[in-house]
């Protein structure tokens, strides 16, 4: 039954899209999940600039409060009227793979913008694949496949163009201008009203250091109804006891683990969860410190010259049994790998002993080298620049 639905709608998207198209951009972030990332960065840029074009997101539905509180207009994923808007969107700027059966018509423009720099292994370059439905044959091929469609593809670097090309099988149009996310990383001086109303937004005081944990998910970690369990145990109350006076610590789950967090007993003004309704590029904006393991929010935070700490009580078997890196994980990292919970706090309470600037820049120019603060500029050009030549 599912294979002769998806056969039907990708029938239905290939014969929309004959039909004259409509003069909208169609965003997607993270599946319809969130307001976020890389599509939002140029849909804002976009609203800014242009009022010609109809701009919408998709939304999967039990997602909409966010895109309702800020009055973003929207469609629900799979609701009757999404289905005569997506097949006939003049582009679709979405931050991960969408699947194969939404036919992309020759004639709609894919400007796919991923969702970060591979420190782990991604795409064909997985060794084995432990995702439920997929073998490493179908995996790859799936991949493959999907990135045929895309007509650009944006990268933060010549390591991540590199990479890119070689985990997707990419051969089209590569924006090497940076993540359009990132612009307002580089341009973080621009941004102080931001972040003093970021701040306020979540009752922060100004006096307060914000500590922002943000950890990737493991695909070995139990999978339940509402994602994946998540594993690896944080001190948080060492913190609320040790640092809570002076710090703030908020909390950033990968948003395939995020509903699976229990904060009911979390004093709120220590521990925020911030997991989701929150675009991840504000929460590096106004952070002070950033833990993390192997999320490439490490990257992007890298543009702020900010404290960074690495917390990976499971690195062997992370790079052994799990993902695998492109390159030595301990060698690259511009700040202390740490895999005691006891260490994490005392290193929150020496911040002033760290002294990574030399890894730091060499970090940055490897990583980072392509960020230009002007993305979501470049992929607006492109855009408007393809729409007066058509009209």
């Amino acid at each position: 039954m599912k294979k002769i639905i998806e056969t039907v709608i990708s029938i239905w998207f290939k014969l929309l899209g004959q039909l004259p198209k409509k003069n909208l951009v169609y965003f997607e972030s993270f599946h319809g999940k969130q307001f976020s990332d890389n599509p939002k960065a140029i849909y804002d840029y976009l609203k800014k600039e242009d009022t010609t074009l109809e701009l919408v997101w998709g939304v999967t539905r039990g997602y909409e409060e966010t895109f309702i509180e800020k009055k973003v207009p929207y469609i629900s994923r799979f609701s009757l009227r999404w289905f005569f808007v997506m097949p006939r969107a003049k582009y679709w700027v979405i931050n991960t793979r969408t699947p194969l059966w939404l036919s992309k018509n020759k004639h709609t423009t894919y400007i796919q913008t991923w969702h970060g720099t591979p420190l782990k292994r991604i795409g064909v370059d997985i060794e084995e694949v432990n995702i439920p439905g997929y073998t490493k044959e179908s995996y790859d091929q799936e991949f493959l496949e999907e990135s045929k469609r895309w007509d650009y593809l944006t990268s933060s670097s010549d390591y991540t163009t590199q990479h890119f090309n070689q985990a997707f099988g990419y051969t089209g149009q590569m924006i090497s201008k940076g993540f359009p996310r990132n612009d307002q990383l580089v341009n973080r001086e621009q941004y102080k009203e931001k972040i003093g109303k970021l701040r306020a937004s979540l009752g922060i005081k100004t006096d307060k250091k914000i500590i922002l944990y943000a950890p990737t998910w493991r695909e070995t970690d139990h999978k339940t109804a509402d994602g994946y369990e998540f594993s690896i145990d944080f001190p948080y109350e060492e913190f609320v006891k040790t640092c809570g006076e002076e710090m703030v610590l908020l909390v950033r789950m990968h948003y395939l683990v995020a509903q699976t967090l229990d904060t009911s007993t979390w004093p709120k003004d220590k521990l925020i969860d911030v997991s989701l309704g929150y675009d991840m590029s504000d929460l590096l904006l106004m952070s002070d410190v950033l833990i993390t393991d192997y999320s490439s929010c490490m990257f992007d935070f890298s543009l702020t010259n900010r404290p960074m700490l690495f917390f990976m009580p499971d690195s062997t078997q992370y790079e052994e049994d799990i993902r695998g890196f492109y390159q030595p994980i301990q060698s690259l990292l511009p700040g202390p790998v740490i895999k005691e919970q006891h260490k994490v706090i005392e290193q929150l309470q020496n911040l002033d002993t760290l002294d990574y600037e030399k890894e730091y820049q060499q970090f940055k120019q490897t990583f980072c080298n392509n960020e230009t603060g002007t993305s979501a500029q470049v992929v607006t050009e492109i855009i408007k620049k393809e729409m007066s030549e058509q009209t």
